[in-house]
């Protein structure tokens, strides 16, 4: 085999002032598309910054709405355990010691106690028991109107206890304190 002579650009071809202009073209070119990059990504850097501070603008118009509203269910709330917290300081200062020296001073032994229910909103007082008798229970009632603390004292109901040998009597009494 023969070698093979091969010459790449030929030099009677080879023109080096094109070849030059060529390549200043293209730096050109590439100058101008960097440049062109450059403009646009600040454009868009430029934007994204403005639609920034037009979200916060109106996120801050609108916080001061939610925070009305916020307060006025806070408000609401906190009116809610205000009133709450009225019954309870009422019930704690229910006259007790008072009421419980009436009840005591008009039961005897022969009526037995089973619970009291205040309701301060209406200044009811509901007392379930047992007596012994009849006449027992209505004595009681007697004396618990005869009290100073205590008016409009009426029983409910009453019930008489079959299954068992004494046969207590079962009632529910009401009455308002003054």
């Amino acid at each position: 085999m023969s070698r093979l002579k091969l010459k790449f650009p030929y030099q009677e071809q080879s023109i080096p002032q094109v070849d030059y202009a060529i390549l200043l073209i293209g730096l050109l070119i590439m100058i101008g598309i960097f440049l062109q990059y450059r403009h646009i990504t600040e454009e868009v850097n430029y934007w994204s910054s403005r639609v920034e501070r037009l979200e916060k603008q109106q996120q801050q118009k609108a916080a001061p709405r939610s925070r009305s509203t916020r307060v006025r269910e806070f408000s609401q709330e906190i009116r809610k355990e205000i009133a709450q917290a009225n019954t309870i300081l009422d019930q704690l200062n229910l006259p007790w010691e008072t009421l419980f020296d009436s009840i005591e001073s008009a039961s005897t032994e022969h009526i037995a106690l089973l619970s009291l229910q205040p309701n301060v909103g209406n200044r009811t007082l509901r007392i379930s028991g047992e007596a012994r008798s009849m006449s027992e229970l209505l004595d009681f009632v007697e004396a618990l109107e005869r009290e100073s603390v205590f008016e409009n004292v009426h029983l409910l109901n009453y019930k008489i206890k079959q299954d068992n040998p004494h046969r207590p009597i079962i009632f529910l009494l009401t009455s308002t304190w003054i």
